[in-house]
């Protein structure tokens, strides 16, 4: 298995296609990186951003520039020496695509009706895509027509009007409404247009993959990320089953880890996307100790509480037919209740039995204890889950616990508990205010001896807000009571009449400052529908949601507002550094989010997929190979500097990446300080900055180095132990062994 030294994720859309990432290969070489990392490339819906919605797995995106777009950057990337890793998606399809359309219109005797995973038991697929049930159809050719919406005809029940041919197709066409408590097929979380895939059937498998697996097996892919392994049948098969068609590549699974918690073993993979490495990179760069404050300041909101009524919103609304389905399964008449309640009681994304049977037992025991009237049917899916946990039962239980938890936790109390965002990321807990350097070091080292070649990262598409923004929020942890005092006093002037929002707008506003009117208004008003407290996306409460509106206007001039986001900038750029020295050093493969070479100070999709300006990107960087030490300042080269270094190391010098050992800063402001040695290369970072300068600086501070002499490729400087010295012009060093 051979690991890229680094990856650069890059979003392709028809705005930027395979022709334009080839024209990045130059820049991207000369910036260090190992290998190109591109969303999905296959055939998706037409116009998509994010290619999650694949239409046709059997070829290459013809918006992206098709398969001979795809065959010339992959070959610019060999003749650079870059990897190319693509993000597959094996969980789901949209619709409609032609497998399904042939479903709708043969039904069961439809060469693709195993495809799907379709409860034939229920009798016709329910589409609830129309307004109403009432709503019209029209007749056009051999198709059902509602406005956009063209669904096939069975060859011999034309005749009549559309609602007669309506009745003898092997669908029903229903008002929209009716999906969440009546869908008979399973789809990805909520989102009706895309259809779960059975990948588990080898015939499936080789349908959907076969041509990926061409490209892998041709040498023109190197590396394969896998979206979403939760929502399959059995995640470890599959895994197994993609190893065995490409022994080599490298493969890692979007696989969101909760703190404490390990891949299972039995999967043949190199890690995962890292979503783990970014709650323990940024946690150490939050002050602990502010976390009454902000608990204050929120109301002290108590987090386990609120996410198990999100959990439970969304197990009774958005996947009432998932647990009905599931229910069915269980011989009493309260499964779906039961179902439910361990589904809001799991400790983690999904269990894989008979692997991981504690998180289930845990499961099993928190809902026996919170729903005594339930404990005897617990009981009983316990112990037919255990008797087979291949069967069907656990088998959709497993593939469906993590649309709970990632609805109800992720989109739904993370914008609800809004103590503080910065904590709010995939695979984080907010309750836990920040982690140590202990804790940090220790899972570190772990992550070098198990899976030293698992992606780490700090910014993804599918972050809340990127790492520069919590870098910059980080810094309200070491100002507590400034920050709490500012916000009760913009609250008088400018505040969101409810208060999980109103808390989350102003540390979104200074943690993202400078910031359109318009993205912040998008923003908020995502943040907003997401919470589901006062508005909806589907229920709507159209007064709030023009408060919101017009929010941004009234705050984006107030000098007080502006003045504080000045002040935290500086630490900011301080934490920005630090995290990300720490991410590109430290065990794992470090990826490059597209455009955070620079600052970047995005918010939620689909403010992180805004367009990157690589040509001030190019020119920055020809300055710094030229030998340029930038200022810390507004440009972002100082993290571009850091950046260019750390990758063009991880390439060049790959041998330095071995290893992990601490070490410790002595002094009085050794805390401040967090510093490893791979071998041959020691990483310095400065934390918490705000209260370092506070102290005093550095001091007498020193952080004794092992036995050599050693250089700071940053600077070019000689290094010594004296942090004051070290430390002087960049509050990061990368310092390498002569």
């Amino acid at each position: 298995m051979s690991a890229p030294s680094s990856t650069y994720r890059v979003q392709l859309r028809p705005e930027f296609t395979f022709a334009d990432a080839l024209g990045q290969v130059e820049y991207l070489h000369e910036l260090g990186v190992g290998a190109l990392y591109a969303s999905p490339v296959l055939d998706a819906t037409p116009g998509s951003t994010h290619g999650y919605d694949v239409v046709d797995p059997t070829r290459a995106r013809p918006e992206l520039g098709g398969e001979d777009g795809r065959k010339a950057l992959s070959r610019k990337l060999r003749e650079a020496g870059l990897g190319f890793v693509v993000d597959i998606v094996p969980n789901h399809m949209a619709v409609p695509n032609p497998w399904w359309q042939d479903v709708l219109r043969y039904g069961p005797a439809s060469e693709y009706a195993s495809y799907f995973d379709i409860d034939w038991s229920r009798g016709r697929i329910l589409l609830p895509f129309l307004g109403d049930d009432s709503d019209e159809l029209t007749i056009e050719g051999d198709e059902l027509v509602y406005y956009d919406h063209r669904f096939p005809i069975a060859p011999g029940t034309e005749g009549g009007t559309p609602r007669e041919v309506h009745a003898r197709q092997h669908y029903e066409l229903v008002g929209w409404r009716r999906g969440n408590a009546e869908l008979n097929y399973r789809r990805f979380f909520d989102i009706t247009t895309l259809a779960a895939v059975r990948v588990e059937l080898p015939e499936v498998f080789q349908a959907t993959h076969g041509e990926v697996l061409r490209w892998v097996a041709a040498g023109e892919v190197t590396g394969l990320r896998v979206d979403h392994p939760d929502g399959l049948a059995d995640p470890g098969g599959y895994m197994r089953a993609v190893r065995a068609a490409a022994p080599n590549a490298w493969l890692v699974v979007e696989k969101i880890l909760h703190p404490g918690e390990d891949l299972p073993q039995s999967w043949p993979v190199d890690g995962t996307t890292g979503y783990d490495a970014l709650r323990e990179i940024t946690g150490i760069f939050v002050d602990p100790s502010a976390a009454p404050r902000f608990s204050l300041l929120a109301g002290s909101p108590d987090y386990h509480a609120l996410e198990q009524e999100a959990r439970r919103l969304v197990t009774d609304t958005i996947l009432v037919a998932e647990m009905r389905r599931i229910g069915a399964l269980v011989p009493t008449g309260d499964g779906a209740a039961a179902v439910a309640e361990l589904m809001i009681a799991f400790p983690v994304y999904r269990s894989y039995l008979p692997e991981g049977t504690a998180h289930w037992a845990l499961a099993v025991e928190k809902a026996r204890e919170r729903r005594p009237d339930l404990a005897s049917t617990v009981d009983l899916i316990d112990r037919l889950v255990r008797a087979e946990p291949h069967g069907e039962l656990a088998t959709r239980i497993q593939q469906t616990s993590g649309m709970v938890v990632a609805k109800g936790t992720e989109d739904t109390a993370f914008y609800r508990y809004t103590r503080f965002a910065a904590l709010n990321e995939v695979g984080g807990s907010p309750d836990r205010f920040g982690s140590s350097v202990a804790e940090f070091h220790e899972l570190a080292a772990a992550r070098e001896a198990g899976h030293p070649a698992t992606m780490t990262t700090l910014t993804t598409h599918d972050t809340k807000r990127s790492e520069d923004a919590r870098a910059r929020l980080a810094v309200l942890s070491e100002l507590p009571d400034e920050f709490a005092d500012a916000v009760e006093r913009w609250t008088q002037k400018y505040g969101i009449d409810e208060p999980a929002l109103n808390l989350l707008a102003w540390q979104t506003l200074v943690g993202a400052w400078p910031i359109t009117a318009e993205r912040l208004r998008e923003y908020l008003g995502k943040a907003a529908k997401e919470a589901k407290i006062r508005t909806t996306w589907t229920d709507h409460d159209e007064a709030f949601e023009a408060e919101i509106a017009a929010w941004p206007e009234k705050v984006l001039g107030d000098p007080d507002v502006a003045a504080f986001a000045e002040r935290i900038k500086g630490p900011g750029w301080s934490n920005s550094l630090g995290q990300k020295l720490i991410q590109l050093t430290a065990p794992g493969v470090p990826d490059v989010y597209q455009g955070t070479e620079l600052w970047d100070l995005s918010l939620v999709d689909p403010d992180n997929r805004r367009p990157v300006d690589y040509d001030a990107r190019r020119e920055l960087l020809r300055r710094i190979i030229a030998g340029e030490l930038p200022e810390i300042d507004d440009t972002g080269a100082a993290k571009l500097l850091v950046v260019h270094k750390a990758l063009m190391l991880r390439r060049e010098r790959p041998e330095l990446f071995h290893g992990y050992q601490r070490l410790q800063a002595e002094g009085p402001a050794a805390e401040h300080a967090v510093a490893f040695e791979r071998t041959g290369l020691v990483a310095v970072a400065t934390r918490l900055p705000v209260g370092l300068a506070a102290a005093g600086g550095w001091r007498d501070t020193a952080l004794p180095l092992p036995p050599g002499s050693w250089t700071d490729v940053l600077t070019g400087v000689t290094a010594v132990p004296h942090l004051s010295a070290l430390l002087a012009r960049y509050p990061v060093a990368l310092l390498v062994r002569a």
